[in-house]
């Protein structure tokens, strides 16, 4: 057993799992250690809190410690140790005053039989990722105790020795269920606080002036940033999963929030290189912040890094604000391009949207106008292979409409496709913490031809990279949806007979190549 241990992600080193001193995604060995005794501190937190009466902010304790140990999210030491001890408190409070401080080794799980290790990875992935989209509903104070509930139910069965296959299947597809959950509880924050998204172009033309690049997911953070920066003189940008946050009417209303900035997470240490303004991390996406730029780079919420000067609850951006002055921006207009040359995105095509046309959508298809919906979707990532995404959005036929979410869809949202009834062959659906709206379209448009899912012309094509794509793709399985195509390449935790047990039940494919994959979908 390795000091530091971890295939989490997509990119884990050589397809099987990161050791050493230092993980793919830059998270050295002794962040990896404390990120492990924190995961143990959970596991005993959620074994002490079943029964036992946990307060009102052990939910967002749990989630929080969860979120923070997602790829790319806290890369900082101490503030791990101070989420570990925070952790450790509240188990002591839960057991009045007990003063028993020991750690749940995580290498119990790691070195449990083949089969069972895979399951348990796949609980406790897939409920990092709950964590991620129920503290994101938690600070725009929607809340929900079944789902903190499950979360200790959880954090205890990944302690238990004596839990096999029989108990630890069930216990997978709930997590999908209660993802499901998250997912509308975090719909429903963002659009009873923010509106229902509508259709938006959005420039990638950086206007001369002041100006600051907000990256990750936390819409509450970017709607502070706007009201603080108000008649600042300043102009904000979104970056990477930002982007859909043009779509939202109480954001969009803002005249200063003027465009996107850059493409894809991965691309950050490249675009944010020499840009003359500081860039705001509020979730996950965050990679190892190289000197060239490390004094512009601004934390919040439960993103960190070591040196970097963090936003802390009381949401006061004014440092922020300041260094955007400081730093003055360019003194002309600058065009980024997108990776396929494109100068605007389009965004804000959620399932109001969407169905807002169904009878036009339904009508098209029977007419034999639109032959195929596609969803190409997920997470981005550097691996090599990821082109795959590109070339198959370019190779489906023009009677065909592409949904997509998640930041995989950089690869190909700057082309310009054509439209099919006044509406692009393109529909940016949101961030990945919008998946609810794509299944409620799914849902309704099956609703409609009075079919299964299954049966639709709708076929899935997914990129995934961290927890979050885990716990999405749980959810479509409890939804019994099958038939997906999954890639770049497949997680490096699923053993085997777990694998052999998803492609059985539920048709789950890796993707090939993109001629290969269209032929097989289009004559199916």
């Amino acid at each position: 057993m390795e000091k530091m241990f971890c295939f989490q992600c997509e990119q884990t080193a050589g397809g099987k799992g990161c050791s050493g001193r230092a993980g793919v995604c830059g998270k050295q060995e002794d962040t990896a250690q404390l990120q492990d005794r924190l995961t143990g501190a959970l596991i005993l937190l959620g074994q002490a809190a079943l029964g036992q009466g946990p307060s009102v902010d052990t939910n967002r304790l749990v989630m929080e410690g969860l979120f923070s140990t997602l790829t790319n999210v806290n890369f900082d030491d101490p503030v791990l140790e101070a989420l570990i001890l925070r952790i450790q408190q509240e188990r002591i409070r839960i057991f009045a005053g007990s003063t028993q401080w020991e750690d749940f080794d995580l290498s119990r799980i790691w070195e449990s039989p083949e089969d069972i290790r895979s399951l348990k990875s796949i609980i406790l992935f897939g409920i990092r990722g709950i964590g991620a989209y129920g503290y994101h509903a938690w600070v725009l104070g929607y809340k929900d105790d079944e789902i903190g509930l499950f979360l200790y139910k959880a954090l205890d069965a990944l302690g238990k020795e004596d839990y096999g296959m029989e108990e630890l299947l069930p216990l997978v597809m709930e997590t999908g269920r209660i993802n499901l959950k998250c997912l509308e509880l975090l719909d429903r924050a963002n659009t009873e606080g923010f509106g229902n998204p509508q259709p938006r172009t959005v420039s990638l033309t950086v206007e001369k002036g002041p100006f600051i690049v907000i990256s990750g997911h936390d819409l509450r953070d970017l709607k502070l940033l706007l009201e603080q920066s108000a008649g600042q003189g300043v102009h904000i940008y979104t970056h990477s999963e930002m982007l859909p946050a043009h779509g939202y009417p109480e954001l969009n209303k803002y005249p200063h929030l003027k465009g996107n900035f850059g493409t894809a997470w991965q691309n950050q240490q490249q675009e944010f290189e020499a840009i003359p303004a500081p860039v705001l991390f509020t979730s996950n996406c965050l990679m190892p912040v190289k000197d060239s730029y490390r004094d512009r780079v601004f934390t919040t919420g439960a993103a960190a890094y070591p040196g970097m000067i963090h936003i802390d609850e009381t949401k006061d951006f004014s440092p922020l604000i300041a260094k955007a002055r400081e730093l003055g921006g360019y003194k002309a207009d600058q065009l980024w391009r997108g990776i396929n040359d494109g100068v605007e995105v389009h965004t804000g095509f959620a399932r109001h949207t969407v169905l807002s046309v169904a009878d036009k959508l339904i009508a098209a298809v029977k007419a034999g106008d639109i032959k195929h919906f596609f969803l190409v979707g997920g997470c981005d990532g550097a691996r090599p292979g990821r082109n795959y995404y590109t070339g198959f959005v370019k190779q489906t036929p023009r009677n065909t409409l592409i949904l997509t979410l998640g930041c995989g869809k950089y690869r190909f949202n700057d082309l310009d496709l054509g439209e099919i009834g006044g509406l692009p062959r393109i529909l940016d659906m949101g961030q990945c913490n919008d998946a609810y709206s794509a299944i409620k379209t799914a849902i309704a448009l099956a609703e409609a031809f009075g079919c299964s899912i299954n049966e639709l012309p709708l076929s899935l094509v997914l990129s995934w990279y961290e927890q979050k794509a885990v716990s999405i793709l749980l959810t479509l399985l409890h939804l019994g949806i099958k038939n997906i195509f999954l890639g770049p390449s497949l997680p490096a935790f699923v053993s085997p007979h777990i694998l052999n047990y998803l492609v059985e039940h539920f048709n789950l494919s890796p993707i090939s190549t993109p001629e290969a994959d269209l032929a097989k979908i289009l004559k199916s």
